[in-house]
């Protein structure tokens, strides 16, 4: 069922307003994370694991308290660490004065909702829906 003309408008006027707030841009953007990060996280989270482990076998409760604790430290750590895609000036650094990928810049000017809405026309023209 197609959008109503308002709805179209609403979506486009939010897509906008998203896109034009650099704080939720900066907020919402991850950095990649290095190798070395997420392997001491994950063996941060094993050992967590196996202090756990030793809690249970010697009926220490506080022991596997503190395991768990550790596992969960590494997990958060692991999933919210990561290098830093700008500076703190604002301004870019010399990995991003690359710019996209020629495939990834095509794909990057139609937007999410227009390659959203092209599918949609193609499953419809074809019948899939």
């Amino acid at each position: 069922m197609p959008l109503s003309e308002y709805e179209q408008r609403v979506l486009e006027q939010l897509e906008h307003d998203l896109g034009s707030d650099p704080k939720l841009g900066h907020a919402m953007s991850r950095g990649q994370k290095s190798r070395g990060h997420l392997t001491w996280a994950v063996f941060g989270v094993v050992a967590g694991l196996g202090v756990v482990l030793a809690g249970v076998m010697t009926q220490l409760t506080l022991l596997g308290i503190a395991g768990f604790a550790i596992m969960l430290g590494f997990a958060i750590w692991g999933l919210t660490g990561g290098k830093p895609t700008s500076s703190s000036s604002g301004e870019p650094r010399a990995d991003d004065a690359k710019g996209p990928a020629p495939k990834a810049a095509a794909k990057d000017e139609k937007g999410f909702m227009g390659r959203v809405e092209e599918r949609f026309e193609r499953r419809r023209d074809e019948g899939d829906l």
